[in-house]
């Protein structure tokens, strides 16, 4: 094989992976990506040797593939919101992309050690795969973006978001495409040895498990259904802080909500930060809306930046807050990166535009809030980049009878992200197995069926609302109760398997007679 040729494979698989999610959503080009990646890196017949550098090298390649593709989007919003040059926008969406393909990679420098042997190698390959994405949703904050299993919420696979969540997923996807590399290599020395049939007897399980997974309700129904009406505004984002156009702004929302109140709706809901203005700077505002939402008997919850003074300073969060029978809020606890916080602020803020958005001084609400009570319903709230944590939403629906997302996307333009946005927040429906409402500004604004299929949704960049009837849900899924630990303890048993198998194979190579060499 040239020796070029790796390199630039990896860099094409990493980009086949950006097609199984939304908008493309070839579900297929998840398990041929996973496959040329592993082929480029599994023994068996015609493989290269790898060291740790150049196993880690392919890995980098492949990271830079995926996130150049699938995170295209961040360049938009640099340089349309950000206000940056595009010389500069290439050059931070670049930065963007070679951290996350170092972060990715990381794990991957260890897989030059289960090379020797076939099973070894895929319990390696799968596990690492898994770690990568684990490293992802916290290292620097996180970005848990593009993880390989958002492309299955409709194969066979997705019956193991409830118990596994979409890590999980991603690893059996790992898996597969690992012992199916290993058959393309020529990599079984004999289909008679007991692992090797365990492990594509195993493997070839997951798939038909799956599917039967999928016919397990985790979740009852409560018999508490209500009707929602979803407010999509559409306001542009580059007009959005104008005080020149506040006015329009409530003028839609107003209008819209009095429209839904016809429509004999038990909860009208707001997307993020949807007025643009501070609690404590409207205080008439926020009593006329608390004022009608008890008149017309119908529950409204919108975002709003909420602002406050603690240990005598100012101190900003990105809230939602409920208006109706009773007034409550809550507090967004994971924030975006130089999108609501700056990360060493004292040291950068100031030096370029992008660095200082007039959202960029949000800080993060405490842990332990309870889910918002609206319509009779119990909601867990979460905000925009929120929905994007599996663990994060796992443990903040155990209470909740439905999950509710706030978002404006605006941001992203009319980039792929907030499609690949929508898809994630489909995965949290799926993996707490609860109905989920999704309030955005200018798209998608979508109602989630527990089985993660989209029910109603609304157009992208219009001025509409949507009415739907949303269901009840009580009940923990596999997930909801183990969180992460459940793939992290098989991710790392079976990578402890490698090892095993991979010294016990090791030792029996050493202990081999040496044969005689005729004088």
């Amino acid at each position: 094989m040239h020796r070029n040729l790796p390199p630039v494979a990896a860099l094409i698989a990493g980009g086949l992976l950006t097609l199984s999610f939304a908008p493309f959503n070839y579900w297929w080009c998840s398990l041929l990506s996973l496959v040329l990646f592993a082929w480029l890196l599994a023994p068996g017949r015609d493989s290269l040797p790898l060291t740790g550098k150049r196993t880690y090298w392919l890995a980098l390649c492949y990271g830079i593939g995926l996130f150049a593709t699938g995170g295209s989007w961040v360049y938009v919003s640099i340089t349309d919101f950000g206000n940056s040059s595009p010389l500069l926008g290439v050059v931070l969406t670049g930065a963007f992309v070679g951290i996350l393909a170092l972060v990715f990679a990381l794990p991957f420098s260890l897989l030059a050690h289960f090379r020797s042997q076939p099973v070894p190698f895929a319990l390696a390959f799968s596990a690492l795969w898994f770690v990568s994405e684990w490293f992802r949703t916290w290292m620097f904050t996180g970005f848990p973006w593009l993880f390989a299993g958002y492309g299955h919420i409709h194969t066979w696979l997705a019956g193991w978001a409830p118990v596994v969540s979409v890590y999980g997923i991603g690893l059996l996807l790992a898996l597969t495409a690992a012992v199916v590399a290993l058959i393309l290599r020529g990599a079984f020395p004999s289909w008679k040895s007991a692992r090797t049939l365990a492990l594509v007897s195993v493997t070839a399980l997951t798939w038909p498990v799956g599917l039967l997974l999928k016919q397990v309700e985790w979740t009852y129904a409560t018999e508490k259904t209500k009707t929602v009406g979803l407010v999509q505004a559409n306001i542009p984002q580059e007009k959005k802080w104008q005080p020149e156009f506040r006015g329009e702004t409530l003028r839609r929302y107003q209008s819209a909500t009095e429209q839904l109140h016809h429509q004999g709706v038990d909860v009208v809901i707001w997307p993020e930060a949807a007025l643009p203005l501070f609690y404590h700077h409207a205080p008439n505002l926020m009593q006329a809306l608390q004022k009608n939402a008890q008149q017309a008997e119908t529950d409204l919850i919108t975002g709003i930046l909420y602002d406050t003074e603690q240990d005598q300073r100012r101190v900003v969060h990105n809230s939602a807050v409920v208006f109706g029978q009773t007034e409550q809020l809550y507090h967004k606890r994971h924030l975006v990166p130089f999108g609501e916080y700056v990360p060493l602020e004292d040291w950068i803020r100031g030096t370029i535009e992008f660095f200082d958005l007039p959202t960029s001084y949000i800080r993060p609400g405490p842990e332990g809030q309870k889910p918002l009570q609206a319509g009779t319903l119990s909601w867990a709230p979460l905000i925009c980049y929120e929905i994007v944590y599996p663990q994060l939403v796992a443990s903040s629906s155990g209470d909740a009878d439905v999950l509710l997302t706030l978002s404006n996307d605006a941001w992203f333009g009319k980039s792929i992200g907030p499609l690949q946005h929508m898809q994630m927040a489909q995965m949290r429906a799926l993996e707490t197995r609860r109905y989920l409402v999704r309030g955005t500004n200018t798209g998608i604004t979508a109602v989630v069926a527990p089985d993660g299929s989209i029910t109603d949704q609304l157009p992208q960049f219009e001025q509409a609302t949507l009415v739907a009837r949303v269901e009840a849900r009580r009940g923990f899924t596999p997930f909801m109760r183990t969180g992460i630990w459940g793939p992290l303890v098989f991710s790392f048993a079976m990578l402890l398997a490698a090892v095993l198998l991979q010294r016990r194979a090791s030792a029996s190579t050493e202990h081999l007679p040496t044969p005689e060499v005729a004088d």
